[in-house]
């Protein structure tokens, strides 16, 4: 366990503490875990670097602390995440201009380029921002020919772990989940366009994964709407299927990630059938018991806080209350699962005790002006 990871560390422990004490005024338990990441070094290589590991991670919680108390080591971290950004992006416009696919970690939400672009977003670092900005637009609209065959420029080299495979996924994959896919970057530029913030390219890019996510709605046995995880070659070339068996209804891979990057999307580009698209497919998701079944854990990642949280964001934006009122059902199935089998004992956000008591927190805490700490979820 890492000291510096946002997702499965202390850092994440950290954010907790300092939006619960942002809220509440009460900071000694904040400044505690805060010490506590500091004390040992951090990851701060571009290769090693990110959003939710190293020098990155630690900036963005204390960014949220807004405390004098960080201000000069803020700014140092700053710095050095604006470089870090800096030099990812000129390696993957290396790796663009020489044809080859990306390795997932290159542009996704938790390793790549996504999630230090969630950071520049949150800290203004608008140069910075549009850098990343451009290279998206490129990943989202530039393909790639792989095996004989043109695929999307964020079909990725790896397999589902990240890494290279054999077999199946020998040829890399396509990657539909917010955290490691497509949707992620998706997200990314359309909060930026709803900060005001595009650069050249980013109108066409937002249409383009706006059409590319609604072809690959499926239609599953149940009657309910959703996308696959991921995809090898052979079936991403077949297209879309009829009566696939319905996911799990995560944050991380599911419908209701999905479905809040489109919506997002559809929002700024003022698209109202695309909205209306993903707030019907994510509600047959929140509604359907075979999906909701699938959910095991209360994580923020892939459990019940997760679901609770997106949809609540979901909610926020939704032309129409259906999505809103199954909210106090979700949170009770939330409740329930912790009655009976207590709060995760792993650290961090993702997998662990803090990203569900922040979930709580944030959803039975009167909203102050906009922490927006769930940018890093590319919720917000």
């Amino acid at each position: 366990m890492r000291h510096d990871d946002l997702g499965g560390g202390f850092t994440g422990t950290a954010l907790h503490e300092v939006v619960v004490a942002r809220t509440g005024g009460q900071w000694a338990a904040a400044h505690a875990a805060t010490r506590a990441i500091a004390a040992k070094p951090l990851a701060a290589f571009p290769d090693e670097a990110s959003l939710y590991r190293g020098v990155p991670a630690v900036a963005y919680v204390l960014h949220f602390a807004e405390h004098p108390a960080y201000a000069r080591a803020l700014a140092h971290l700053d710095a050095e995440a604006v470089a870090i950004s800096a030099a990812r992006v000129d390696a993957a416009q290396r790796r663009m201009d020489s044809g080859r696919p990306p390795r997932m970690a290159e542009y996704d939400l938790i390793s790549g380029l996504t999630g230090l672009g969630a950071y520049l977003l949150r800290r203004e670092r608008d140069a910075a921002l549009k850098r990343v900005l451009h290279y998206l637009v490129r990943l989202l609209t530039e393909p790639l020919t792989v095996a004989g065959h043109q695929v999307p420029g964020w079909w990725t080299v790896d397999g589902p772990r990240g890494v290279p495979a054999d077999g199946t996924f020998s040829i890399g994959h396509a990657n539909f989940g917010i955290a490691h896919g497509m949707p992620g970057p998706l997200a990314l530029l359309a909060l930026a366009s709803s900060t005001g913030l595009t650069v050249d390219g980013q109108e066409q890019a937002l249409d383009k994964a706006i059409t590319f996510l609604t072809r690959w709605a499926q239609p599953s046995s149940g009657g309910t709407i959703g996308w696959p995880e991921l995809l090898p070659l052979n079936a991403f070339l077949d297209g879309p299927v009829s009566g696939t068996e319905p996911g799990r209804p995560s944050w991380c891979y599911g419908t209701p990630g999905i479905g809040r990057a489109l919506q997002l999307a559809a929002l700024t580009r003022s698209n109202e059938q695309a909205r209306q698209f993903a707030e019907h497919a994510v509600l047959g998701s929140i509604t359907d018991p075979r999906q909701l079944s699938q959910l095991e854990d209360a994580t923020l990642c892939h459990g019940w806080a997760g679901l609770l949280l997106t949809c609540d964001r979901i909610a926020s934006d939704a032309g129409a209350p259906a999505i809103a009122n199954e909210l106090p059902v979700l949170r009770s199935r939330l409740d329930a699962h912790m009655v009976r089998h207590g709060i995760p004992e792993n650290t961090g956000l993702l997998s662990g005790t803090a990203g569900v008591l922040l979930t709580l927190h944030t959803l039975s805490t009167p909203r102050p002006a906009d922490l927006g700490w769930e940018t890093c979820l590319l919720l917000n």
